[in-house]
């Protein structure tokens, strides 16, 4: 895997990203800078999390560390979804965002238990003692 770009995680994250946006937009214009900008940046935060942890991927912990960021910014997407639903649509029309993010965070949980158990990271340089 040469890039972030090939990760499934990322992908989903940043298309999500996307219609979040797209969504945000038709939103009252009061709520263009509370609730959609609050949503725009927990769900942008997921796929930059992921790029960021990928290229420190050769230090484990550094990379699961930032995958658990970006599962943290899911479940605040989630919680965001949820509130702009309740508020301003009503009939349950982010339902399927909703249950979207739900997957990529489980997606993102299972890539998690992956990187701990069978992700390959650079040998530790063994040191001399004195």
């Amino acid at each position: 895997m040469k890039s972030y770009r090939e990760l499934e995680i990322y992908q989903l994250a940043y298309d999500l990203a996307i219609r979040v946006h797209k969504m945000t937009m038709k939103l009252p214009k009061y709520e263009l800078y509370e609730q959609g900008s609050q949503i725009r940046r927990s769900s942008k935060s997921i796929k930059d999390n992921i790029a960021e942890g990928f290229g420190r991927r050769r230090y484990k912990d550094e990379f699961i560390r930032f995958l658990i960021f970006a599962h943290s910014s899911c479940d605040e997407a989630i919680s965001q979804l949820n509130m702009i639903n309740d508020i301003h649509f009503g009939d349950e029309q982010l339902t399927q965002m909703i249950e979207e993010y739900d997957k990529l965070g489980r997606k993102i949980n299972k890539f998690i238990q992956y990187v701990e158990s069978d992700w390959k990271s650079k040998p530790k340089l063994a040191t001399r003692n004195p």
